[in-house]
């Protein structure tokens, strides 16, 4: 018996308020279900075929294992062993001038050619100089041979009463005479023929031709122009030939010996190299550095490469050590963190390492990397880790 004042509610009553609680609870089950259950979709990722990461053609290259010393850098500069002025042996006027600057000669090619009517005159001259002394000297050899006829003649007569004894010293007198006079004329005719030389040289010589292979820097001078003997009419440099030379302090001379080979720096590339070819035993009492020559791998004028162009010579400072070696341009620098790209069995897989020293166009590698391992120095900056790549060696 219910002994409350108030009349008692009924069973069913409660169900409804039951209903609300369950009500607001059910969305933050949800949300929790959610949230536990996405991250590991996202890690499946989509299914195979629908959203695969495209297949990428790369350029990769081997690390090496090879031997480093440490270096210092020392400009130079690129020289040419033939330059210079090229100067008239004759005294004229310039009549032509085929040469320009910048024009590629050879040897031997016309490059100013002096007005030469003088000298085809003067060689004209010669050759007639030439012949009057030979016939000369033809004149000369038969007056000889007639007064050794006579003589000849006398000397027959010793034994009879008609010879003469004055007669005959005198005719050995003319004898004498008449050798003397063809020495004479022999020697016109070589005067003559050594003059006639000279004309025919002084008429080459009013071609001023190329004495070596190279290219017009300068033109001194122009048509109409007179030159003395010895001027300059234009200047040339052959860069076909160039060395390299560079003033080293006397203190690092020691491991430049004849031979060595050093790496070179030209345009920023630095796959060239050169070898010491001499060390001019000259010190320059203000800087305290000699010079040294060095003789590069590199056609000069294939490689469109000028003389004083500047060189960096990488020269060597310390004993080589070895060391493990990538590309340059392998390496990517992310947050401060030096990458790559390994291609292992056709993916890209990135890899962090650690670098030291520049080897040229080469990073030295202190961990990551092992020798023979193939990293992707081209088509690197679009990759995605586990990418698949079609790889070609670089070359």
């Amino acid at each position: 018996m219910n002994r409350s004042p108030y009349p008692t509610r009924k069973k069913e009553s409660t169900e409804p308020a039951i209903s609300r609680h369950a009500l607001w609870r059910l969305p933050i089950a949800l949300l929790l279900f959610a949230a536990a259950t996405l991250p590991a979709l996202a890690q499946k990722g989509p299914p195979k075929g629908e959203a695969a990461m495209p297949v990428t053609r790369v350029i990769v290259d081997e690390v090496r294992a090879e031997k480093m010393a440490q270096t210092m850098p020392v400009i130079g500069r690129l020289v040419a062993l033939r330059a210079g002025d090229v100067a008239t042996r004759i005294a004229g006027r310039i009549g032509a001038f085929p040469a320009e600057v910048g024009d590629r000669v050879r040897k031997g090619d016309v490059l100013a050619i002096l007005d030469s009517d003088r000298l085809r005159r003067a060689l004209e001259r010669g050759l007639a100089s030439v012949a009057e002394s030979k016939a000369a000297l033809e004149a000369e050899k038969a007056s000889l041979t007639i007064t050794e006829q006579e003589l000849r003649r006398l000397e027959s007569l010793r034994e009879s009463a008609a010879f003469s004894k004055a007669r005959y010293e005198d005719k050995q007198q003319e004898v004498l005479r008449a050798r003397t006079r063809v020495n004479m004329a022999e020697a016109a005719v070589e005067n003559a023929s050594a003059q006639l030389a000279l004309d025919q040289l002084d008429l080459e010589d009013a071609k001023i031709r190329a004495p070596y292979s190279g290219v017009v820097t300068v033109r001194y001078t122009e048509i109409g122009a007179y030159v003395q003997q010895g001027d300059a009419v234009v200047a040339m440099v052959n860069d076909e030939n160039l060395e390299i030379e560079a003033d080293v302090p006397s203190q690092r001379l020691s491991g430049l010996k004849p031979g060595i080979v050093v790496k070179i720096e030209i345009d920023n590339r630095n796959d060239y190299f050169a070898a010491v070819r001499s060390v001019v035993p000259e010190e320059n009492p203000m800087t305290r550095t000699q010079r040294v020559r060095f003789v590069p791998n590199f056609d000069a004028h294939a490689q469109n490469f000028a003389a004083n162009q500047s060189a960096t010579l990488h020269l060597p400072i310390g004993l080589a050590r070895d060391v493990i070696t990538v590309h340059k341009d392998a390496v990517i620098q992310r947050g401060g963190a030096s990458l790559v790209f390994v291609v292992v069995k056709g993916e890209a897989q990135i890899r962090p390492i650690v670098t030291g020293e520049d080897v040229g166009n080469r990073f030295e590698v202190l961990n990551g990397l092992a020798p023979g391992e193939l990293i992707v120095t081209r088509g690197n900056e679009r990759l995605a880790p586990g990418q698949k790549v079609l790889f070609e060696r670089a070359p």
